[in-house]
């Protein structure tokens, strides 16, 4: 799909869908590559990030939402039942008629399918995004542990940091310092965008990764509870140095 089909269908979301506003875009990147790293907000958050940073996005995603014998289940659960408040039969019957269309569509985005758990298949997502990455465009993670406990005040839940072995990938292809730019959904209907955190690629890599993740994952949890008009205390963030 190219960018100007892209743009229109992004339009179309944000008209129907979305229809928030972009805080922070003086910390958005003026060429790529670069990877955006956003919190996920249930639905929400892939819709209003795309929708509302003005740059086309490689978002990361669930395999099974490109997966048409699986996706009908996860649409049911994670769209169906969780956000339109549907309930058995009903939510079965809306999901199977949404992942007819949702399918194709998420594939012809250009999305990175994503499954947790095995080695071999987070390799391939990452081998999928660097492709993106060599092209000089925009790669959208969502690193939420789904299985991790959900924070109240952020509705976040833990990040992975499996994205950050993106900056050494990328720094051992090409000698260059990866960015990560944290993004904030908020259900008020903002997106913030924070500082860009860049790969140190001197460091140790288990130490970097979590130097990047927890910097990254702060400041999401910052931006978010400032939306909320709170503050980052209170609010778990493991230490780093």
């Amino acid at each position: 799909m190219n960018d100007t089909v892209y743009q229109f269908i992004v339009g179309v979301l944000d008209m129907l869908i979305w229809g928030g506003k972009l805080e922070g875009e003086e910390n958005l990147p003026p060429r790529g590559p670069a990877v955006f790293v956003a919190n996920h907000l249930e639905s929400t958050g892939p819709i209003a990030v795309c929708c509302s940073v003005p740059l086309r996005m490689y978002s990361w995603i669930i395999g099974d939402m490109v997966d048409p014998q699986r996706a009908p289940e996860w649409l049911r659960w994670d769209f169906v039942e969780r956000t339109l408040h549907l309930e058995p039969p009903v939510s079965r019957w809306v999901a199977r008629g949404l992942a007819k269309v949702t399918v194709p569509l998420l594939r012809s985005l250009g999305t990175v399918p994503v499954y947790h758990g095995a080695y071999e298949h987070m390799q391939e997502s990452l081998k999928l995004s660097m492709d993106v990455l060599r092209q000089g465009r925009f790669l959208l993670v969502f690193p939420e542990d789904n299985q991790g406990v959900l924070d109240p005040a952020t509705k976040m839940q833990p990040f992975q940091r499996s994205f950050v072995r993106l900056g050494e990938m990328y720094y051992e292809e090409t000698g260059e310092r990866l960015q990560f730019y944290p993004v904030a959904v908020h259900g008020s209907g903002v997106v913030q965008v924070g500082k860009s955190v860049a790969h140190n690629p001197f460091n140790p890599p288990g130490m970097e990764r979590h130097r990047v993740k927890v910097l990254v994952e702060e400041s999401i949890q910052s931006m978010y509870l400032q939306l909320e008009g709170g503050s980052l205390s209170g609010v778990f963030a493991p230490e780093h140095k």
